[in-house]
């Protein structure tokens, strides 16, 4: 390479980081991490997100978003997005599912793979410096979209083999894991730890492991289930560092690991999955985001017991310690981006009545209260709320023995009948098993909801869009 073309490629670079730099300073771009775990709903979040934004940006449908209630915002659209090596997320296909122009809708398919998003978001500046600079502004807004499954190895990243045998183990023999993993341990009880390293029967106990969470994510809400490859390997299927499981740690002994035995490989392959898939996955995805929201599912998982519940609230307060937060000012945008503000959402508000909202988002914020109160130390906003990206049912009064009754209508999900139905109200705290009602919860789950107008209807994603960019939009 000539100095004069080296020369051009060290100012084009040095320019593109000065470029990006008086943009965070100016707070012109934002990186919003989308977080939550498998059926949490961030397809359709993300889906709702874009629409209301591009097509559906009016103060009507968005009165409580302070840049559409001015009547600041000019427009916005998607835009190419610098991850190059990032598959760009499907928008069309996701919008065409919910708002198919023909037949019932459905929806959108679960995320698969890595996908990213950019968003210019047009507006007129209220005031301040970029006021001072031009009338007219623009945000750029990056969403990264991801399998929720492979958000769930993020904990391993500061575990050993042993310590990560330590909290996997014990799972297995307490409900509702007993239920499923009897072929797995019964085959895991007939291995020899220190004998010579047998790859194929390694392969078989690997295969009944993987065959058994992927049991569990198909039949329950349970949070921890790891390797989250195993859920969804891709191009991992079937490849060696894939092919561990975890064993009772009282036989893990570091200082007495046999060279070349099963357990030696058991720990190579534990260590290779972490260096070589959680980790990249890590520094690539999962560093410089400045705004957050936690989706989580809670009625599902109310659904299923306190067992179920309380292990979702664990998960959600271990993966929230991998990612960076602090105040964010000036220079802290520039040279450290940190995430400054959090929304925690309790997804699906739609499927109890309006009156029971507050009990729901009461109920999340005792479930994230331990991390949360560890970050509010730390100069990070934090809300809590209950919210719906996109509604799946209608309310609906209905007069019962002289008293008015708060019920919902909708399609229940996987069924042909619409109902109007009583969904029964959610707890305001997180309850412990003594004070467990014993008929347990019963929520259903809705199919969306057809809108000939091809037009999405929401609970509160105003108020979503008003907290995580209201003041990078003033």
């Amino acid at each position: 390479m000539s100095s004069t073309s080296f020369a051009k490629k060290t100012f084009k670079s040095i320019k593109g980081s000065a470029q990006k730099a008086l943009h965070r300073s100016l707070d012109q771009h934002v990186k919003l991490a989308v977080t939550g775990l498998s059926g949490s709903g961030k397809t359709a979040f993300i889906t709702a997100l874009v629409k209301h934004l591009t097509t559906q940006s009016d103060d009507k449908n968005l009165p409580f978003f302070d840049v559409m209630r001015e009547h600041r915002h000019i427009a916005t659209k998607v835009v190419p997005q610098e991850a190059l090596k990032v598959p760009t997320f499907d928008y069309p296909r996701a919008l065409n599912a919910l708002l198919p122009s023909d037949g019932e809708p459905t929806w959108p398919a679960s995320t698969e793979r890595i996908n990213t998003l950019r968003l210019a978001i047009k507006y007129q500046s209220a005031s301040g410096l970029r006021g001072h600079f031009s009338p007219q502004s623009t945000l750029y807004l990056d969403i990264i979209d991801y399998p929720g499954e492979w958000l769930l190895d993020l904990p391993m990243l500061e575990q050993s083999y042993s310590q990560w045998c330590e909290q996997q183990y014990p799972l297995l023999l307490q409900h509702p894991r007993v239920n499923t993993s009897t072929e797995f341990l019964n085959a895991l009880e007939q291995l020899d730890l220190n004998a010579s390293v047998d790859e194929g029967l390694l392969a078989h106990i690997a295969a009944l492991y993987q065959s058994m969470l992927v049991g569990l994510k198909k039949d329950t809400k349970l949070a921890m289930l790891q390797p989250g490859r195993m859920l969804m390997p891709g191009d991992l299927q079937g490849a060696p560092l894939l092919l561990f499981f975890p064993v009772s740690a009282q036989h893990i002994k570091s200082d007495e690991v046999v060279p070349g035995s099963n357990l030696a490989h058991l720990i190579k392959r534990f260590n290779a999955y972490v260096k070589e898939v959680v980790k990249p996955f890590y520094n690539e995805h999962f560093k410089h985001f400045d705004r957050q929201i936690v989706l989580v599912d809670v009625l599902s998982a109310l659904n299923e017991g306190h067992e179920t519940l309380q292990e979702q609230s664990s998960v959600i307060n271990q993966l929230l310690a991998h990612f960076n937060y602090g105040e964010s000012g000036f220079f802290k945008r520039l040279f450290k981006p940190n995430i400054d503000k959090i929304l925690f959402a309790a997804n699906k508000s739609d499927h109890i009545s309006a009156k029971h909202h507050k009990d729901l988002a009461l109920l999340l914020d005792s479930l994230v209260h331990e991390q949360s109160n560890h970050l509010k130390f730390d100069g990070v906003q934090i809300e809590t709320m209950a919210m719906s990206s996109i509604t799946a049912t209608q309310p609906r009064q209905v007069a019962d023995k002289g008293q008015t009754l708060d019920c919902i209508y909708g399609k229940p999900l996987n069924e042909q009948d619409w109902l109007t139905y009583l969904p029964p109200q959610p707890p305001n705290r997180m309850l412990n098993k003594n004070e467990w009602p014993a008929q347990g919860f019963e929520f259903l789950s809705f199919a969306p909801m057809p809108n000939p107008d091809k037009q999405l209807k929401h609970i509160r994603l105003d108020h979503v869009m008003q907290y995580l960019l209201g003041d990078k939009l003033s």
